[in-house]
């Protein structure tokens, strides 16, 4: 709870010097912050009466075989933030009508759009699967799809072409420019708009292939860059952010030391399984020994995935609206909301 005796000091002092560096380090942190800062009870008790209708067998064929996650973690982490989203996508639908009244328009709904943020191997895709699993329960967004922006990367023959195969997941290697048209054809209530597939088996897009988004309640937009802004332009033309089309989103966090060994025991373990199948992109680390493996799977973390973190993603993380930070059991922990 905020001191207001001590606060009102600072107060004066701030209208007098122009609120400087100096007077912001004294405001009390909860203060000066622009979170809602909840350990894991704290934000398990927001769950209130929110029923958890998923069983065991949901849960298994939501996650990834690299992300462990429990139906406890369901209950004190996404069932809060399924309601607080329910809430929110409540009253967007309700602004909207409101708006479209003012403006005599009757152009239909517009869906509610989530990004999910965060480094690899920290646990979006089965973050962004059980939210949408648990958003479908809630009565007002029945209807609710999941894109992942892999799909938007360059093909493999372009980035061996531009010399970017090891600056892959990096923001130049995606086409912003489709992204973009894609997103902004999902907020104007365009029907049947289309996103390309991405294979994680033969690393590489799907010719031809995919998915069909009409007019979600919610769309659930998962990828490593979706907090990103864009470059601005030296010309002054107007240039759109991904996540200028996001009405909430979530960062997915944790310590590097822990992302780097989850990283390394997802390639191990994928050695045993996807690395195997004849078509997989990685075949060739099938069949080395562990400790070349472990080796590789290190350098291939150093030399790309890390600095894709220091130098794009950990940079958005202020700009997400929830932040959720892992333990070492994979466990939430920690959970920042951004105040209104």
């Amino acid at each position: 709870m905020t001191d207001l005796a001590g606060l009102f000091p600072i107060l004066a002092e701030s209208a007098e010097t122009g609120m400087d560096t100096r007077v912001l380090d004294r405001l009390p942190p909860d203060l000066a912050s622009p979170y809602h800062h909840f350990t894991r009870d704290e934000w398990a008790q927001l769950r209130a009466d929110t029923e958890l209708t998923l069983t065991i067998d949901d849960l298994r064929k939501l996650q990834s075989n690299h992300d462990p996650i429990s139906l406890d973690e369901v209950a004190a982490i996404y069932l809060p933030l399924s309601r607080l989203l329910a809430l929110y996508v409540a009253a967007t639908q309700g602004l909207f009508k409101a708006t479209q009244r003012f403006l005599g328009a009757v152009d239909g709904k517009v869906p509610y759009i989530i990004g999910v943020a965060g480094s690899v191997a920290v646990g979006k895709s089965t973050t962004a699967r059980v939210l949408q699993a648990l958003l479908t329960r809630w009565p007002n967004t029945p209807k609710v799809q999941l894109v992942t922006t892999d799909g938007f990367l360059h093909p493999n023959a372009k980035l061996l072409r531009d010399g970017l195969m090891e600056r892959k997941g990096f923001p130049e290697s995606y086409d912003g420019t489709a992204l973009i048209r894609f997103l902004s054809e999902i907020k104007a209530g365009v029907h049947n708009v289309t996103a390309p597939v991405y294979s994680h088996l033969v690393y590489d897009v799907v010719p031809g292939e995919t998915i069909v988004v009409d007019r979600p309640d919610i769309l659930i937009v998962e990828g490593l860059n979706v907090l990103l802004p864009n470059r601005l332009s030296r010309e002054g033309k107007e240039i759109p952010f991904v996540s200028d089309f996001f009405d909430f989103s979530v960062f997915l966090d944790g310590d590097e030391d822990l992302l780097e060994k989850w990283y390394i025991e997802r390639f191990m373990r994928l050695r045993q399984t996807a690395f195997r199948d004849p078509r997989s992109y990685f075949r060739k680390y099938a069949d080395i020994d562990d400790a070349e493996a472990e080796a590789t799977a290190r350098s291939l973390w150093r030399r790309i995935n890390l600095v894709n973190l220091h130098e794009n993603i950990l940079p958005t993380r202020p700009r997400a609206s929830l932040r959720l930070t892992k333990g070492a059991s994979h466990r939430i922990e920690r959970v920042a909301l951004r105040k209104l």
